[in-house]
C-alpha cells in the first residue's frame, strides 16, 4: 500500500495544499489528515479532494483514533451500511460526511 500509484509524499501534500510541510506533518500528528509512515512519510492523494477532506478528522474522532493506518483501512473498506461502497468512494458520490462518521462510529464499537 506504501507504494500505490496514490500515495503522494510529505512535500506533494504540502504543495497540493499550499502549506509548508511542517504542518502537513502536525496535521498527521492530531490526525486532520492520514500519513502512513515506511521508510519516508506518505499520504493519500484522494484524502485532498474537496467531498473528502472535510471528513478525515472526524472519521478519526469516529473511530477513536489518530492512527493512519486504521483510518485508511477504514476509508477504503466496503462497509455493507454504505451499499457496498467503501467510505471514501461513499464521500465522493455526495454521501453526508454525518453518515460516514456514524458508520465509523459503530466500526469502532
Amino acid at each position: 500500500r506504501l507504494r500505490a500509484a496514490d500515495m503522494i509524499s510529505l512535500g506533494e501534500a504540502a504543495s497540493l495544499m499550499e502549506v509548508d510541510e511542517s504542518i502537513v506533518a502536525a496535521w498527521v500528528r492530531t490526525g486532520r489528515c492520514v500519513g502512513i509512515a515506511g521508510r519516508t512519510m506518505v499520504l493519500p492523494r484522494w484524502q485532498f479532494d474537496p467531498a473528502v477532506w472535510p471528513a478525515i478528522q472526524l472519521v478519526g474522532k469516529g473511530l477513536g483514533t489518530t492512527d493512519g493506518w486504521q483510518v485508511l483501512n477504514f476509508m477504503e473498506t466496503a462497509a455493507a451500511t454504505l451499499n457496498g461502497l467503501t467510505p471514501r468512494i461513499a464521500l465522493e458520490q455526495g454521501v453526508p460526511i454525518s453518515r460516514i462518521v456514524d458508520v465509523a462510529i459503530g466500526d469502532a464499537h
